[in-house]
């Protein structure tokens, strides 16, 4: 009997050290449509930051701002979209416990980059730089949490994500002045549905929710892009 009891807390370890593997509770369909779904979002992004980056430096009026803007913004977004598809698609533990890592704080990044635009651009002066260092510091901070405590503050690293992606109703007034009615619904939309999205993200009950994720995520993508294009590229101080 004490030769059975010695052997019977092995059980349980395994089974936390499986479940706390990052994927291990995807289907190998689920992550091969998790890193298919984001490695399509990769190569739009970058055929995206290509034109927006070109757009911007042909223009009759070049502003170098809006040029290391729309940079940052397109780097943050293929970062995403790289490492997510890496996350997804790589077999090896150690590999997807990095790309995991870089996969979370990307998210970060994609949202302070897609506000730098705006905050550079269309409401550069103190309202603008005062919110960018306000969503740069979250990201970085939200970044430190991530890689400090990986396996904690799941929960509050969620709800960063969310005070960043709302942050710009703060401005909400000079953005109404200095973006024309498109570009502010689009900006609205895509904040919509990456938050509609986050339940999707939460609920693990829900056939393929990840899958679903990945789709909301493109689609906030897209709109914000095309806020980019339709409201800053255009724009003249």
């Amino acid at each position: 009997m004490s030769k059975l009891s010695s052997h019977q807390p092995a059980a349980p370890r395994a089974a936390r050290t499986t479940a706390t593997e990052p994927g291990a509770e995807f289907s190998h369909l689920e992550e091969w449509l998790h890193s298919i779904s984001h490695g399509i979002g990769a190569a739009l992004s970058l055929v995206g930051m290509i034109v927006l980056i070109v757009l911007a430096s042909i223009a009759a009026h070049v502003d170098p701002w809006k040029i290391v803007s729309i940079s940052l913004y397109g780097c943050c977004l293929l970062l995403l979209y790289t490492a997510s598809t890496l996350y997804h698609g790589f077999r090896s533990r150690r590999l997807k416990r990095v790309f995991q890592a870089f996969d979370h704080c990307a998210i970060y990044l994609l949202i302070a980059g897609t506000y730098t635009p705006f905050l550079l651009v269309n409401l550069r002066g103190p309202t603008g730089w005062a919110l960018f260092a306000i969503i740069w510091s979250l990201a970085l901070g939200g970044i430190a949490l991530r890689l400090a405590w990986p396996h904690r503050f799941g929960v509050l690293r969620v709800f960063i994500y969310l005070i960043m992606g709302w942050l710009i109703l703060i401005a909400s007034g000079s953005l109404a002045d200095r973006l024309p009615d498109r570009g502010i619904a689009l900006l609205v939309a895509g904040g919509i549905i990456y938050t509609v999205g986050v339940i999707f993200y939460a609920i693990r009950a829900i056939p393929f929710h990840h899958a679903i994720w990945h789709l909301f995520v493109i689609g906030g993508s897209v709109c914000h892009f095309f806020a980019v294009y339709t409201a800053v590229l255009p724009f003249q101080a």
